[in-house]
């Protein structure tokens, strides 16, 4: 440790700014002692991290002020991308990465005598998203800064994550995840800015001081939304855009009154209840309260940013009628459809727009993405709900929705079937506001996220709407940026890439198709595979220190990790794994590789059948991993509490990856590209995004199976009796036998009954229906295997395609079709 330690450096620009390492070194020492009073004798590692974390913060704020700086001195169009979760995974790594000061870090910390990899291991994975929606968000901002886009992502700072999994008895245990506990380095809050939010109330018609008629919100209670700042920087760019989240407090926190007249609860009952709607990510809405809350949240932080940039706009001087061509809005999903109504309500209740020209502006601003075609998955809220919680808000979409059905009406006169399909308000039982049909309704652009799954949405759920507007329907398969989950997560084949394709890859993905030259060189084969095994020692390492499970990493590595979802089909993964247990069992003999399955993700909460699975997979790994006679050829791991954290050293371990959903029910997916990156086969359907990853690289290096989308449909039309594909498939049925039997429960044989009940009497995703031409498609993937030249060259090639998959090119498809935006550089000057 350098002599001079015990003395902090002066607070000077050199140790914030600059990016060598002696200025890190210097501004590590000043955030140590001037931001956390720890002196250096009684420094945690987790003091360090946060003296770290600040330091490379720090270098991040000129840049941030200067992309602040530049857009408010220029005209143009912002991109605000709205979303219910931001995925953005831990920071201080790809921060590092998109600033090139990684080797700097390494140094610095070196000669402070801390270990950087160590450091950059203790930060918590931000608790602001569950699964591929959030991630998707995520990715999406770092082409956005990468590109030069000026934009604003929006969403909600959860106090706490969705939940941290723990595997305890084979079952999914829930535990709280408490992800800012040691606070968070990143974040900067605004109390500044922020904006109140109505719920609930009564609506007042009366005319305004000019005589117009209007429409008065007198809400029941309010909630103040407070702006918590995260910068988001680009990689090698001085662009460095912004991550906003709303935090919920009381308008007034403490009601002196009550606790003066001895009421202590009631003083501050208003702040305990104020905050509830950003405590949690994704309450478990089966219950009333939570669907309540649930579209609270929603509302309380599309309202925000809409009040947000309607402040921007006054900043700006610009009259309310430019609001479209400086705002472009895009609504990830139906959680921010509310913005619909909610910009109709501020344009018309509280800036006077007449409503033609307010509905102009808001079909001119937003922009739809619909992530499934699952039909529970596309919200809907019961009236009585809605109009307690948004009276204003349903008033509004019930003029929008007679507006719409009368021009519906116009173009299919005595069509009523085709009108009671289109409106926003299911009649059908229980009325509800059905939020895709308004989102849709109310913006100028709905895309899908994968071609199959852009063209399904206009033949199914979207058929009546794609048939009015057809211009209006669009396909951005999505992308994955290659900054985190090459670059960050696989720095071994980020250097064989580099010296192979030149470092220019990782902003233009196309160049891996120079590898293509290289899938044949005997030398490179080797280097390739040394990357792979490398990878798969320090997945084998986490296998052993997370689950006590020993893993081979000369084993081919099957992974399948994602949420836990019956259409996912990670069932039908065990069912396979059963079977080649049998088979195993029945003769030792048999040539199989040796294999190691690998499963990770959450159910939710209150997802029944999702939880048995992962307790049916967790009873496979105890008996397969611990049966003498299999040998250790085959091992069967859940990794527990997959994010992506987790996910960083999972994907470049990966040899095989599972993407086997119902063919017609994946939207896209985003793992399957991430596998592809780093060099990992598909086995998969021909569902969301994989029809493009088997296109891209070829059907020679792609493990296909299963039914189509128009076979599912067709089989479930001609009435689908699951049983008889068990009564005619010995090996399924001998595999379902064996798991009611009780062996991989421990002698009960009703644990899984629901589970195989429902597969051969419902079977709902047609695992049975695929069985068999799954298990002879592991078969091709066994004997591909065996030949590890051929393995090796496919392998290639798979990273060496990826490049369409890059969020990049998502990015710039959506400026150029949808959001007609283009970018702005900017200038890194002293400010």
């Amino acid at each position: 440790m350098a002599a001079d330690m015990s003395a902090s450096a002066s607070c000077g620009d050199s140790a914030r700014s600059a990016l060598d390492p002696d200025a890190l070194r210097r501004g590590v020492l000043d955030n140590l002692i001037c931001l956390q009073a720890r002196p250096l004798a009684i420094a945690t590692p987790h003091d360090w991290y946060m003296a770290l974390a600040y330091s490379v913060r720090d270098r991040m704020l000129a840049r941030w002020a200067a992309t602040i700086q530049t857009y408010a001195a220029r005209e143009l169009r912002v991109a605000c991308y709205l979303s219910a979760e931001f995925l953005i995974g831990p920071q201080l790594g790809n921060n590092l990465v998109n600033l090139g000061i990684e080797a700097e870090a390494r140094a610095a910390m070196q000669s402070l005598g801390q270990d950087l990899d160590g450091l950059i291991a203790l930060e918590e994975e931000p608790g602001l998203g569950n699964g591929g929606l959030g991630r998707l968000a995520a990715c999406y901002l770092d082409s956005l800064a990468t590109l030069q886009i000026p934009s604003v992502g929006y969403g909600i700072r959860y106090e706490f994550g969705i939940f941290d999994q723990v595997i305890r008895d084979g079952r999914q245990v829930e535990a709280t995840d408490k992800w800012l506990q040691k606070g968070n380095p990143w974040e900067i809050v605004r109390p500044n800015v922020n904006y109140y939010v109505r719920f609930g109330g009564h609506t007042q018609v009366e005319n305004d001081a000019q005589g117009r008629y209007c429409v008065r919100w007198i809400p029941a209670h309010m909630v103040k939304g407070v702006a918590c700042d995260t910068p988001m920087l680009g990689f090698r760019v001085n662009t460095c855009n912004t991550l906003r989240l709303w935090k919920s407090e009381a308008v007034e926190s403490f009601d002196l009154e009550d606790f003066n007249a001895g009421d202590y609860y009631q003083a501050v009952q208003e702040k305990v209840i104020s905050e509830t709607l950003s405590k949690v990510l994704y309450p478990n809405d089966e219950p009333e309260a939570g669907k309540r809350l649930r579209l609270a949240q929603q509302y309380f932080f599309v309202s925000c940013s809409l009040q947000d940039m309607l402040r921007l706009l006054d900043i700006k001087g610009e009259p309310i009628a430019r609001f479209s061509d400086m705002f472009t809005v895009q609504l990830n999903d139906t959680h921010p459809s509310i913005a619909v109504a909610e910009l109709m309500r501020l344009l018309v209740d509280e800036r006077q727009v007449p409503w033609d020209e307010a509905w102009n502006i808001t079909r001119g601003t937003l922009a739809y993405t619909n992530h499934t075609l699952l039909p529970e998955a596309l919200e809907t809220w019961g009236l009585p709900l809605f109009r307690s919680l948004l009276p204003r808000l349903l008033e509004i979409i019930y003029e929008i929705n007679r507006r719409f059905l009368d021009e519906v009406r116009q173009r299919y006169p005595g069509d009523d079937a085709r009108v009671a399909r289109m409106s926003m308000i299911d009649e059908a039982g229980e009325k509800k506001v059905r939020m895709a049909h308004l989102a849709t309704v109310g913006c100028h652009a709905v895309n899908g996220v994968a071609e199959l799954h852009s063209a399904l949405l206009k033949q199914t759920v979207m058929r009546d709407f794609a048939q009015l507007w057809p211009e209006r329907f669009k396909n951005v398969t999505n992308g994955v940026t290659p900054r985190r989950f090459m670059l960050l997560s696989n720095p071994g084949l980020a250097r064989l890439l580099d010296k192979t394709v030149g470092e220019g890859w990782a902003t233009d993905l196309t160049r891996l198709r120079a590898l293509e030259s290289h899938a044949d060189d005997p030398g490179f084969l080797d280097e390739w595979r040394r990357v792979k095994y490398s990878n798969k020692a320090i997945l084998a390492q986490h296998i052993r220190s997370t689950t006590g499970v020993e893993v081979d990493p000369a084993a081919l590595f099957d992974i399948q990790v994602k949420r836990i979802h019956e259409y996912k089909r990670q069932h039908l993964n065990a069912l396979y794994i059963v079977t080649l247990y049998q088979r195993l069992r029945r003769d030792p003999q048999l040539a199989v590789a040796p294999r190691c399955f690998v499963f990770g993700g959450k159910a939710a909460p209150g997802y029944a059948m999702a939880k048995l699975i992962i307790r049916l997979i967790n009873g496979v790994a105890e008996v397969v991993n611990n049966d003498p006679s299999i040998a250790g050829r085959l091992k069967v791991v859940f990794y527990p509490n997959f994010n992506v954290k987790n996910a960083q050293f999972i994907y470049p371990a990966a040899d095989l990856s599972e993407q086997i959903s119902t063919a017609g029910k994946e939207a896209s997916g985003t793992g399957n590209m991430k596998f592809m990156m780093n060099g990992a086969l598909t086995i998969g359907t021909l569902d969301g995004a994989n029809v493009e990853i088997r296109e891209e690289v070829g059907e020679e290096n792609f493990f296909l199976f299963g039914m189509t989308d128009s076979q599912v449909e067709e089989l479930r039309r001609d009435g689908y009796r699951p049983a008889d594909f068990a009564a005619g498939n010995g090996e399924l049925r001998d595999a379902l036998d064996l798991i009611v039997s009780g062996h991989f429960s421990r002698g009960d044989r009703d644990m899984f009954r629901p589970l195989v009940d429902n597969l051969l009497h419902a079977d709902p995703f047609f695992v049975l229906a695929d069985y068999a031409d799954y298990v002879a498609c592991q078969e091709r993937v066994n004997s591909a295997w065996h030949d590890m030249r051929r393995w090796t060259r496919m392998s290639i090639l798979n990273t060496a395609r990826s490049g369409k998959f890059s969020s990049d090119r998502a990015i710039g498809e959506y400026c150029h079709e949808i959001w007609k935006i283009r970018p702005v550089s900017v200038a890194l000057e002293r400010l």
